[in-house]
């Protein structure tokens, strides 16, 4: 036998040789019903492994929008509103809470450290929230906000991969990959997972946040800006036209798929798919990145400029994305570790002028998506990995600043949309906000409850690796009813 069929059949997976089946075959029927894809197409040799499928149930959602704000939101001056904590303002904390446990950046004892800010009901909810969050406040009643969320990990990076990936160590895919895996894009012209950022750095997590781990790479998620070109190496090289880059693709694309025709490789089909959507994108990404194009009343709206590179413009250009079927949005803006280090990080002063960027083009991107129709079924998302101490850092105990360590027992985070109850506040922590004291939700629970939301049930929408099948959940998680509308 030929070497090169012992590497096909190395290659070949069940959903693979399902696909490359025959147009009568018992694959290609399969293949019909699973993705929801015609014969003719699994028959033409090449299946667009971004091509729309269908969910596994009716779902409430289409796409997402999700808002990571990196580094922790300080919840306690926000959220999740404690007198009993600002009454003991300037004590020891309890022995009770600080046996066993360790902290990113205190020992010892702690002073307790009760919400400088002020605190409202707003909405017909009569949902607490913070004077820092001005424009959040008219959202009272649009927003399902969830006060008992935890997680398992203290430290940054291992929390956005837990959070992202379900895993706290890089290898595994990303909440957005398994999204667009189970669901194509709506639009072939476009990726079906963009990822964009703002103030200047990375998330903690890395790329790892939105990356494919083991599913085809074609599933990763395509970093666009809202400054310079939209996409990286996207244009065509100095010399070379558009007639010349389609003559060079046809020529890649007859020699990949000679070589996915001899050795299976799940991830030459990628490459083909990978090579034609950077060409179609070079068409149709400059028109969907143009904000120029906004009305003058919805940049005002947003806070947006056109050509800056800003959180406000990142939140117009989501609107703009799922608007053209991009499946799943994800802004991560950095600058929300307030430990209180230096001004910036002070949960006065430091918040106010955060919140000051951030705050205004997330309530106009609800009520944008809203007064378009789109927020029905659009889940928006917005939060951090985790939250921040009921206690002072301890680096910064005596400053003039004031920051809170990090926090993986309690946090607050809020949905919009696709399919969640509205003006619904879910989940409370005690009374100095060290535990959680009803309804927690784990960060694998919400992960589950996003799946369910997108039409899938978690412990099924798998693929198989190194023998078994690996899910976003991993072997946890569990649909969180209350969230549902």
């Amino acid at each position: 036998m030929n070497p090169l069929c012992y590497e096909k059949l190395r290659f070949a997976t069940r959903r693979q040789f399902l696909k490359s089946s025959s147009h009568f075959s018992l694959g290609a029927i399969a293949l019909q019903a699973l993705g929801g894809q015609s014969v003719s197409a699994a028959d033409s040799g090449f299946v667009n492994p971004l091509a729309a499928k269908r969910p596994q149930f009716p779902a409430r959602a289409k796409r997402v929008i999700y808002l990571h704000m990196s580094g922790g939101p300080p919840h306690l001056d926000i959220f999740d509103y404690k007198p009993e904590l600002v009454r003991h303002d300037g004590e020891d904390c309890p022995a009770s809470v600080l046996e066993g446990r360790r902290f990113a950046f205190t020992s010892g004892v702690p002073k307790l450290m009760g919400t400088p800010r002020s605190f409202a009901q707003h909405g017909g909810s009569g949902t607490w929230m913070s004077d820092a969050v001005p424009h959040f406040h008219g959202l009272a009643d649009d927003i399902c906000l969830i006060r008992s969320m935890h997680t398992d990990q203290f430290n940054h990076a291992p929390a956005e991969l837990l959070l992202f990936t379900g895993h706290p160590r890089q290898g595994r895919p990303s909440m957005g990959a398994w999204a667009t895996y189970g669901l194509g894009t709506e639009n072939e012209d476009l990726p079906g997972f963009v990822v964009m950022i703002s103030s200047g750095t990375q998330p903690s997590g890395g790329q790892g946040c939105w990356g494919s781990g083991f599913v085809p790479s074609v599933y990763q998620g395509v970093q666009c800006r809202s400054k310079g070109d939209p996409v990286l190496f996207v244009s065509d090289p100095a010399g070379m036209n558009r007639e010349m880059r389609r003559k060079s693709l046809d020529a890649l694309r007859e020699l990949n798929e000679r070589q996915a025709a001899e050795m299976g490789h799940a991830e030459t089909v990628t490459r083909i798919a990978q090579y034609e959507l950077a060409y179609r994108m070079q068409a149709s990404v400059p028109g969907v990145m143009d904000i120029a194009k906004e009305p003058p009343a919805v940049m005002e709206a947003y806070g947006a400029k056109h050509g800056e590179s800003s959180f406000a413009n990142n939140c117009l250009l989501a609107r703009r994305l799922v608007e053209q079927g991009v499946r799943f949005v994800q802004l991560f803006d950095w600058g929300w570790d307030f430990h209180g280090t230096n001004p910036n990080e002070d949960i006065r002063g430091g918040l106010s002028a955060k919140m000051a960027r951030t705050d205004r083009p997330v309530a106009a991107l609800i009520r944008d998506l809203k007064s378009r129709g789109l927020l029905e079924d659009t889940l928006v998302i917005w939060g951090g990995e985790f939250g921040r101490t009921p206690f002072r850092e301890g680096r910064t105990a005596k400053s003039q600043v004031l920051g809170r360590d990090h926090y993986p027992d309690c946090f607050s985070l809020f949905m919009a949309g696709g399919g969640v109850k509205a003006g619904t506040v879910y989940g409370e922590t005690d009374e100095l906000g060290f535990r959680i004291a009803k309804d927690p939700v784990h960060v694998h629970d919400f992960q589950a409850t996003v799946l369910h939301l997108l039409g899938f049930d978690h412990e099924r929408l798998t693929y198989r690796f190194q023998g078994r099948d690996f899910r976003l959940t991993d072997i946890h998680g569990r649909v969180v009813s209350g969230l549902l509308g």
